[in-house]
């Protein structure tokens, strides 16, 4: 494995001039993408969360998305949520989308249409993209980003916004895994989460699954964010992209290759 460690992150992110580096004419429109790797709403977030939250588009909703916790009480998730994201001065609204008659609400689906943050907490990894996947509301939270509003999903919400989210085989099978469709913002990859912790042990069997996408491993408390064309690594871990076959490479921070474009709708 070879460990790309530039010295310190927060020169990095100093230096990413988020407020005026001239946007890529292909992308001009959409805004930053966040893949994080869980835990959430805890000390170690704030490089990735305050860049994400100074870039929330003034005057419009800013939502949490706590869809992946529906089984598991998602008030918690929002309560946390709202919480730790007040000391970046972004006051977050829920958004109530927990079934698939919730995500083909119309009304719904209008008021999202006009937000103008969204992060997706946590939680079961297909729920996100099994309720929000092609319908209304999951199209209508893409078009807002792609119109500029920042969007970030943590675990199960980072799974989400690939092509593919990586599930369970069988219960109690933890590490074994078999891939379901996702959002697609990203294509032709997956995220394994908690990379630190126990996403690492999923590659074998998501490689099995995946043989030609990118593998995304990022530690808890650690953000891939892109910007304007590029992938940067911030916060508290490493990200680790596996390209198709055994290859992998670990980014400490800076900016990271490897990851496909996200599907803006402009490419």
């Amino acid at each position: 494995m070879l460990r790309v460690d530039p010295p310190m992150k927060a020169v990095a992110v100093a230096g990413l001039g988020w407020h005026d580096h001239p946007m890529d004419d292909t992308v001009q429109q959409a805004g930053l993408l966040g893949l994080i790797g869980g835990d959430e709403f805890h000390p170690g977030n704030e490089p990735q969360d305050e860049v994400l939250a100074s870039a929330a588009r003034a005057g419009r909703p800013a939502y949490v998305v706590a869809t992946a916790a529906a089984r598991s009480r998602p008030e918690m998730a929002v309560r946390q949520a709202r919480r730790w994201f007040r000391q970046f001065g972004l006051d977050l609204a829920e958004l109530p989308v927990y079934t698939k008659r919730q995500a083909t609400d119309e009304a719904l689906a209008d008021a999202v249409a006009g937000a103008g943050f969204f992060y997706i907490a946590g939680g079961d990894p297909g729920l996100v993209a099994s309720v929000l996947r092609e319908t209304p509301v999951g199209t209508a939270m893409i078009a807002a980003w792609r119109s500029g509003a920042p969007l970030a999903g943590s675990s199960a919400g980072a799974m989400a916004l690939c092509a593919q989210t990586l599930v369970r085989q069988a219960v109690p099978g933890h590490t074994e895994r078999r891939s379901v469709p996702g959002l697609a913002v990203v294509p032709d990859a997956a995220v394994l989460p908690h990379h630190d912790t126990f996403g690492e042990k999923w590659f074998p069997s998501a490689r099995a699954a995946l043989p030609e996408a990118a593998l995304i491993g990022i530690d808890e408390r650690t953000c891939a964010l892109w910007r304007s064309g590029t992938w940067h690594c911030l916060g508290a871990g490493m990200v680790t992209v596996y390209a198709p076959g055994p290859d992998r490479v670990s980014y400490a921070t800076g900016v990271i290759a490897g990851i496909p474009q996200p599907f803006t709708g402009e490419h």
